[in-house]
Parts: structure tokens; C-alpha cells; sequence
């Protein structure tokens, strides 16, 4: 290299495809335009050519202006996520340039591991997760690791302890033999069917004894929830606990209950804190309890970002894709996101940066802790003012103790302008916009070896909670002070303010998707159209939309890695969300606008029952509980397939066949499809005889409403 001469320590690539993309795009938007105009016009001529039946035309233009409001939202929604599919680019590192010119002054880097709850999070998982980041392929000196606790559980003090001294065989054998991942339990089971350990020896074997006599131990004190007494005299921590009384009610260990929690976000807060006076890293990674490290170079490839002399002094976060080992090959559930991780986010990239999305992401502590970037910030890695740590341990505790307590924020700007934000239930989401907003970029990071892997749920209701939650968070963002609609209108670029504005708008997705579930079928079962007939020339932008969407929606997944099936999966699961999770999130933000209703946080479990693993496997869909959510999937289902079965019925019985549907074929179309997604509803409700089944109270008044609903319209 010469002197002077810039070499970046990362490369741009612009994504392929993107004319032929945008091609397909602006056809696609004219074909909409085109179904808006069809609605204008027809409600124009149904009020300028009004009949004697006056109340039935007037009922008639209603449902029309319905139609016409759910197209124009669908049409928005549509608008605003090109955005993210206008001009997606890649991120590649150049990790060996890092090496040559600051391998002898690379940062120190602070990974914060935060976990809840011992018993929906087990010790074991938690252990595993922070084993895998300890071994990174990184100067150990160099590396603090921090694990928040928010329930205060003595058995994962206990579990931290056994990892603390398990780390000291483990690390030195993960970087001998370079193994990948690096989490023990990953390791080993990875290695159950492969020839390729000869080289490792006794010392595998070695190796996995101590693991598993660690394991032993930590499970035996889970299950006894009590730690051992020779653990206990050892080491003094555990005195902490001495006052202990409940998860929310504990001495200063983290927490005291007179003093708003804030979960996740007071948790990293306190981190940011107490680090600050331990090993104040220039570079911070939070990873959930889940999520363990699955590629050891990771931190080597996020530091070409930010140490780049021309384009890192801007970025301020490095954000990686948030991947699930436990998905299965036709992802039952859709909880591999495939669109959002592989398109949408890269897309996100080129308008200044993805969001921040509370885990697998490295921030410059400058850019999390509230500092505005300016054009003459330089950050500046090497340092001679380090942070160096002598003196009294003790007083150093006492003083950490002091700045994790909730006290410590009152009257301060922690939760506002300093660290995570407070208040709402995405925070990770809300501070990455914040970020945003005072100038930083973020990167988008997603090698093909995944920087992380964690656990999905195995179940539909906790799929559908988790949506709840992440949609009713992203909702209100949208109508609080820090709105990308508003907030950020003018401070970020017009494309990463549509792109957040697709997300905050989940929620609000629900209105024209149960009105287009519900009102054509309705309409159906009286052979009433609401669309044009297949001869009229009007029907081509109506099938235009409806081919291409879906026949791009399948090509994008196929091309994410995804198989046909797993479309049709992600197809269900988005329609389940839409009617169901989002429903219930837009309703309980109205609500709580109003002062009638508050967000709870709720943890995903991390573990399931062994029959519920198996079903899962054989990618078997997991009811076996009742839920509100379940009474509205299910009414829908058995609706339309009354309605379905009605159609069907007059088909047959009637002159002209099926032919007299010709002007009703998108209304049975739509129905039809409806019925054919909803078959695991109909499997759950009516075939199905193990536990994981819909319970019968569910069929019970899903039949019922769904009946009701069909004969209100056949009598009235």
C-alpha cells in the first residue's frame, strides 16, 4: 500500500436487479391507480343514477366506500414499502486490512447480556450465550462481558459462576482449534454426526465431561431452586441475597420496586452506567439471553465499519439480522422474517441505515449514550486517557451499585436523552430512531455465516403475542413525540422515514384486511358484486396486482432461501397477524390514549414442552390453549367456509353452473382462498385429537358467531 493512499476496510455493493425491479414497481403502481379510479367511478354513477330502492343503493355506496378505503390504504401501505425494496446495497469487510493497520489498537469492547427470568429463560441457555461471546476470536483483555439479571435470580448468579470457571478450559480450546459456533451447547451438538473432530482428541472428550459436569450442576440447583452450600461459603456474592423477598423485591442487586422498572431498557441503561466505571468500551454489543454468537470474526467485521477513516466517523450503529436455529424447513410459523432480513434491511441500508432492533447490535457508546453527530466529530481510537481500574475493589462495587439503582435517574436525562428511551414497549426501535435523528447512520450487516442465532416460539399463540407486542410498540411511535411521520421529517432521509412509517403502521393494517376478509364473502352469499366482472376490461388492474404481487412475493422468498411451502406459510401467518395480533394492538393503543388500558411487558418463552417440540418438528401447528386470538382466527375461517360452501352448493343446484359466478369470480376467488389457507384452523377446530389441538370451547364459539354472522345475511 502507499503512503496516502485510502483503502477502505469495507465495500458498498449495489443489489442486482434493481431496473427490472423498478419496472415491475411502476407498472404495478399504475395498476392501482387504475382500481382507484374503477371505485370513483362507480361510486359516482351508483349516487348520480339513484332508484326507488334507495336504502339499498345507500347501503350499496357505503360498502363501495369501504372498498374503496381499504384500497386506498392498501395502495399507501404498498407505496410506502418500496422504499425499502428501491435500492437495496451489501456490506462486505475487509478484516484482514483492520488486522494490518490497528491490530495493536483495537478498542475495547463491552457485550451486555440481558435476561428476566430464570424459569421462562433457563440458566443453561443464558450461560451458553455468554460462554459463546467470552470466546470471540478477539484480544481477551480487551473484552468485558456484563449479564443483567432483572428478576435477580441467585441460580443465575450461581449458573454465572460454574460458566466463569468452565470459560477458563473453554476459550483457550475454541481458539486452539478454531471450533464454530462457539456457544459449548451448539458445539457439541453440532459435532453429534460429524467425522471431522480427529484432530481434537482427549481433548474433546475432555472437554464435553467438564461441560456436561457443569450442566449437571446448574440443572440440579434449577430444579431444587435453591444453590449448593459448598457454592454458597465459597463465594461471598451470594450474601446478596440475604434480603432477597421476590423478582421485583430485592436489595440493590439491580432493582428496588419503589422506583418504575422500564424491563430492558432500565437493564441497559444500568449496564451503560456501571461499564462506563469498569472498562468503558468504546464499542458496545447487547445480545439477548437467546441469542448466541455464531461466528467469532464478528467483532473483526463490525470494526471495518466503524474504524473506517472516511465513512465510520458517521456510523454509529451495526445492526445484524436477527436469526432463528430452531426454524424449520418450511417455517411453519414465518418466523424467519425472510423478507425483512434479507431484503427489506439491506434496502433500509442505503437510505442511511436500518433500525435498531434491541439485539444482535454493536453501538459506538458516544451515539447510545445521546451525543449528537456533527461534520467535525472524528472519533478518535487510540487513546492515552483509557479507562485504568486500581484502588478498592470494594468502593468500586459500592459506587457500580449506586449507578444501577433506579434511583439514580431521577431528574436526570437517562430514558430520554441519554441511553435507551422509556415508555414504550419496542425501546430498541424507538433509540435506534433517536440515533438517527441526531445524525448517526447504521449499517446492516449480514454475512452468509449468520453473526447470531437464538429461539424462536414454537407456538401460534406465542407468535401471535409477540406480533401483538412489537406492532402495538410500533404504533406508539408513530403517535409519540418521536413519529418518524413527523418527528423525523426533515432530520432523516424520505425513504428510512417511509420505510419506519411501513413498520409503525402494522397495527393499522387490520381495518382493511377484516373488511376485505368479511364484506366480499358477506356479499357472496347474496350474489351481490363488488368487483368486475371477468369479461370487463376493468377486471385486467384487478388481476394485475393480485398475479404480480403474489407471483413477486413467491420469486422474492424462493430467492431468500425460502421454499414454496414456507411462502405459503408466511402467507397464513401474515393474514393470522393482520386479523388477529393488530387488531388487538391498535385497539389496546386507542385504549390506552384514552387512559383505559397499559401495555404489560410480555417475555417470549424460551423453552417448550417435549410434545410440543415434536409437533413443531414435524411442522405441526400448535394451538392447545384458548385465547380471544383464537376466536377471531377461527370465527373468520368457519365463515368463510360457510359462505364457500354455499357458492359450491348453488353451483350445482342451480341453471348455468358455476358459469353464473362469472361476475362474482374475484368475490369467490378471494373466498377461496380464505378457506384454502385456513386448513390447519379447520384441522385444529374439527380433526385433530392430541393436545396441541383447538380446545372444544373455542369451536364452540367460533361456530356459533360464524353461523350467526352467515345466517344474518341469508334471512335479512
Amino acid at each position: 500500500m502507499e503512503r496516502g493512499e485510502y483503502y477502505p476496510l469495507f465495500e458498498t455493493k449495489m443489489g442486482r436487479g434493481r431496473v427490472v425491479y423498478r419496472l415491475f414497481a411502476i407498472s404495478l403502481f399504475v395498476a392501482i391507480c387504475l382500481i382507484w379510479l374503477h371505485r370513483f367511478n362507480h361510486i359516482i354513477t351508483i349516487t348520480t343514477n339513484h332508484t326507488q330502492q334507495e336504502e339499498e343503493d345507500d347501503r350499496g355506496i357505503w360498502v363501495w366506500l369501504g372498498l374503496l378505503a381499504a384500497e386506498l390504504w392498501f395502495g399507501f401501505y404498498w407505496i410506502l414499502t418500496q422504499a425499502f425494496r428501491w435500492n437495496p446495497v451489501f456490506r462486505h469487510p475487509f478484516k484482514n486490512r483492520l488486522s494490518q493497520r490497528y491490530e495493536h489498537m483495537l478498542p475495547e469492547v463491552d457485550i451486555f447480556v440481558c435476561t428476566a427470568d430464570p424459569e421462562i429463560e433457563p440458566p443453561m441457555m443464558v450461560i451458553n450465550t455468554v460462554l459463546s461471546v467470552m470466546a470471540y476470536d478477539y484480544p481477551t483483555e480487551k473484552l468485558s462481558v456484563y449479564l443483567s439479571d432483572d428478576g435477580g435470580s441467585e441460580i443465575t448468579f450461581y449458573a454465572l459462576l460454574e460458566a466463569s470457571n468452565f470459560a477458563k478450559s473453554w476459550i483457550p480450546f475454541c481458539k486452539r482449534f478454531k471450533i464454530e459456533p462457539r456457544s459449548p451447547a451448539a458445539y457439541f451438538n453440532t459435532i453429534i454426526d460429524s467425522a471431522d473432530t480427529t484432530n481434537l482428541g482427549h481433548e474433546l472428550v475432555a472437554i464435553k465431561k467438564l461441560y456436561n459436569e457443569m450442566e449437571r450442576r446448574i440443572e440440579d440447583a434449577t430444579k431444587l431452586k435453591r444453590v449448593p452450600k459448598e457454592a454458597r461459603l465459597k463465594h461471598g456474592g451470594f450474601s446478596q441475597w440475604d434480603s432477597y423477598t421476590s423478582k421485583r423485591d430485592h436489595d440493590t442487586i439491580l432493582q428496588r420496586p419503589q422506583y418504575h422498572h422500564n424491563f430492558k431498557a432500565g437493564a441497559m441503561n444500568s449496564l451503560l452506567r456501571v461499564s462506563s466505571i469498569i472498562s468503558n468500551g468504546k464499542v458496545i454489543l447487547n445480545v439477548d439471553c437467546d441469542m448466541y454468537s455464531n461466528n467469532s470474526e464478528t467483532i473483526r467485521d463490525v470494526l471495518c465499519f466503524f474504524m473506517d477513516e472516511k465513512k465510520g466517523h458517521q456510523i454509529g450503529f451495526v445492526q445484524s439480522p436477527q436469526i432463528f436455529e430452531n426454524v424449520t424447513k418450511n417455517d411453519i410459523y414465518g418466523n424467519a422474517l425472510l423478507a425483512i432480513s434479507e431484503v427489506e434491511f439491506h434496502g433500509a441500508d442505503s437510505w442511511g441505515g436500518p433500525m435498531y432492533i434491541g439485539t444482535g447490535c454493536f453501538h459506538k457508546r458516544e451515539s447510545l449514550c445521546g451525543m449528537k453527530f456533527s461534520g467535525e466529530y472524528k472519533h478518535k481510537w487510540k487513546s492515552e486517557n483509557d479507562l485504568f481500574i486500581e484502588g478498592n475493589l470494594q468502593e468500586l462495587e459500592e459506587k457500580a451499585k449506586g449507578l444501577a439503582n433506579c434511583s439514580y435517574e431521577e431528574n436526570t436525562q437517562w430514558g430520554k436523552e441519554m441511553g435507551l428511551k422509556y415508555g414504550c414497549p419496542v425501546e430498541d426501535v424507538i433509540t435506534g430512531l433517536s440515533m438517527q435523528i441526531n445524525g448517526w447512520k447504521s449499517v446492516y450487516y449480514n454475512p452468509p455465516r449468520k453473526p447470531f442465532l437464538g429461539i424462536a416460539p414454537t407456538s401460534l399463540l406465542e407468535v401471535l403475542i409477540q406480533h401483538k407486542r412489537w406492532s402495538e410498540g410500533d404504533f406508539q411511535i408513530l403517535l409519540s413525540k418521536y413519529s418518524p411521520a413527523w418527528h423525523a421529517f426533515g432530520k432523516i432521509p424520505l425513504g428510512l422515514q417511509m420505510g419506519y412509517c411501513s413498520y409503525c403502521l402494522w397495527a393499522a393494517n387490520c381495518l382493511a384486511t377484516l373488511y376485505y376478509s368479511i364484506i366480499p364473502s358477506f356479499y357472496l352469499i347474496k350474489g351481490i358484486s363488488l368487483f368486475p366482472k371477468i369479461s370487463s376490461c376493468w377486471f385486467i388492474p384487478f388481476a394485475y396486482v393480485i398475479i404480480g404481487e403474489t407471483v413477486y412475493s413467491l420469486l422474492e422468498f424462493l430467492l431468500c432461501g425460502g421454499t414454496f411451502k414456507g411462502w405459503w406459510n408466511e402467507q397464513r401467518i401474515w393474514l393470522y397477524k393482520r386479523t388477529s395480533s393488530y387488531l388487538y394492538a391498535l385497539s389496546d393503543t386507542i385504549l390506552k390514549l384514552f387512559g383505559f388500558s397499559d401495555s404489560a411487558f410480555t417475555i417470549t418463552a424460551k423453552v417448550s414442552q417435549e410434545e410440543v417440540s415434536k409437533r413443531h418438528e414435524k411442522e405441526i401447528m400448535e394451538f392447545g390453549t384458548s385465547s380471544p386470538l383464537f376466536t377471531i382466527l377461527a370465527t373468520l375461517a368457519l365463515f368463510n367456509l360457510f359462505c364457500f360452501l354455499n357458492v359450491l352448493k348453488d353451483a350445482i343446484l342451480r341453471d348455468g353452473g358455476f358459469g353464473a359466478y362469472e361476475k362474482l369470480g374475484l368475490q369467490v376467488i378471494l373466498c377461496g382462498f380464505l378457506v384454502l389457507i385456513n386448513l390447519p384452523l379447520y384441522q385444529g377446530l374439527f380433526l385433530r385429537k392430541d393436545s396441541g389441538k383447538l380446545p372444544s370451547s373455542v369451536a364452540l364459539k367460533s361456530s356459533t358467531l360464524a353461523l350467526a354472522l352467515f345466517l344474518s345475511y341469508i334471512f335479512v
